[in-house]
């Protein structure tokens, strides 16, 4: 038995993580869960001017649905011909698809708003309509529901991950996600200040990924020798400086960074805002706020698991 979950699947979150579940169950010990996600997002390729800033790269986004128990991941190039198809003509391509690799399918596992098709016109009772024309169930999971740490209950969903990402509510996103925000890429020159100042930082080029808010923050850094440091993580414009573009630095507190090496990969997790960007009356002020910073990073993330 194969089962298959479609979506844009932006940031994997608990939500996505409850539809493959559900999908696992029903295809038993013997079946195979196929997540089938968008690459590029469908909006990039219609309304570009409007596409959103992404949560996770493909690479990471194939990652986590094999990690939330994806037999499979197959991802579906959104071209301007696939996004034109009407309901039923997405589901006659989609099972040519699987088709040619040796595949079927048997059941599709969903959420309640799901869209598909030319201008999103399919919703789940056209997809139920189509399955019995085309020999396939349909199972409809409810919208996963969940508590944040600041009190509210929220559905589950990528919009709501990227709000909180960008004012900065780092700790909500992570109830949402199942796991702290995640930005990686290469470590690229910057402006060399830190080192001048005695706080050496690896600059991230974060891509298409989106930053959280401007702000300190305390997270975990994944290097490329499989060891974890702590960090923490200037996200802004460093406005005691002379303004530049919003950017990503991080501090590994207690390793040496390799200075003047650049192109390693790096990931940073944001576990904690500390506090917001300012701009301080001199360098003094900064170093000593700096020097604060990295103590109450050390104090609260102590309990947090490395």
């Amino acid at each position: 038995m194969q089962v298959l979950c479609i979506g844009n699947f932006e940031g994997v979150h608990r939500g996505h993580a409850a539809l493959i579940d559900r999908a696992r169950l029903a295809a038993g010990p013997a079946g195979r869960v196929v997540a089938v996600a968008f690459e590029p997002l469908p909006v990039e390729v219609l309304r570009p001017e409007t596409s959103p800033v992404r949560l996770s790269t493909p690479e990471r986004k194939r990652a986590w649905l094999h990690e939330a128990g994806a037999d499979e991941v197959m991802l579906l190039e959104a071209t301007p011909d696939l996004l034109s198809l009407d309901p039923e003509a997405f589901i006659d391509r989609l099972q040519e698809h699987r088709r040619q690799v040796g595949g079927s399918i048997d059941l599709i596992v969903e959420g309640p708003d799901f869209r598909f098709g030319r201008d999103r016109e399919g919703d789940v009772a056209a997809l139920g309509e189509i399955g019995r024309r085309r020999g396939f169930a349909v199972e409809i999971v409810p919208e996963l529901e969940l508590p944040l740490p600041s009190g509210l209950l929220v559905a589950a969903r990528s919009s709501l991950v990227r709000r909180l990402v960008a004012d900065g509510r780092v700790l909500d996103a992570a109830a949402v996600l199942g796991r702290p925000p995640l930005l990686e890429g290469p470590v690229v020159p910057g402006d060399r200040q830190g080192r001048t100042l005695g706080w050496p930082t690896a600059n991230l080029d974060h891509g298409r990924l989106l930053l959280p808010a401007d702000g300190v923050y305390g997270g975990w850094a994944d290097l490329p020798d499989g060891t974890r440091a702590l960090a923490a993580i200037s996200v802004g414009r460093k406005p005691t400086f002379e303004p530049t573009p919003p950017r990503c630095e991080v501090h590994l507190v207690g390793r040496t960074l390799p200075l003047d090496d650049y192109g390693w990969p790096i990931r940073v997790w944001f576990h904690r805002w500390i506090r917001g960007q300012i701009a301080f009356p001199g360098v003094e002020p900064l170093l000593e706020q700096m020097a604060r910073d990295v103590r109450r990073i050390e104090d609260l993330l102590a309990t947090d698991a490395a």
